[in-house]
């Protein structure tokens, strides 16, 4: 099993979170930036790489976006980094917290989480449980990820 260089973890996390053109050199290289911004959404029922699951809906409920910029999401050297990633964690984090609305309406168990690339609809692009689920009932607070709490990692085992 082949591994991937940390070179190359850097500039895939750079350009889908941060917003970097992906600056990777040669032939067949493009020069164009990733997503302008993210959208996090939540789920009762956890998606798969084949569909399924049940996002959140009613009671005020959206995604919530989160800018693909330097600023917003970490560099690989560590949480809160803001310059372009060097590091070799193969991993990123949000350094500001994501607040959703407050609930109007009761948003059952929440179990998961999904990254997309629209507001509505669009396309799932990574998903994962949380490591508590939630209950969110109308009248509660609006619930958050604090700075740090969504971490993504490439994983380079082989």
């Amino acid at each position: 099993m082949a591994a991937m260089s940390n070179f190359l973890e850097n500039k895939l996390l750079d350009w889908l979170f941060r917003g970097q053109a992906i600056g990777i050199t040669g032939a067949s290289a493009g020069a164009g930036s990733g997503p302008t911004a993210l959208w996090v959404g939540l789920y009762t029922a956890t998606p798969t790489d084949a569909g399924g699951g049940t996002e959140v809906s009613g009671g005020s409920y959206t995604r919530v976006s989160l800018l693909s910029n330097m600023t917003n999401w970490a560099g690989t050297q560590g949480l809160g980094t803001t310059a372009i990633s060097n590091g070799t964690s193969g991993q990123t984090s949000n350094n500001i917290a994501l607040t959703f609305p407050a609930p109007t309406a009761n948003w059952g168990l929440i179990t998961s989480f999904g990254i997309f690339d629209a507001v509505t609809g669009g396309n799932l692009l990574i998903w994962g449980p949380l490591f508590t689920s939630k209950t969110v009932n109308n009248g509660d607070a609006a619930p958050s990820f604090i700075s740090g709490a969504l971490v993504f990692q490439i994983d380079t085992e082989t």
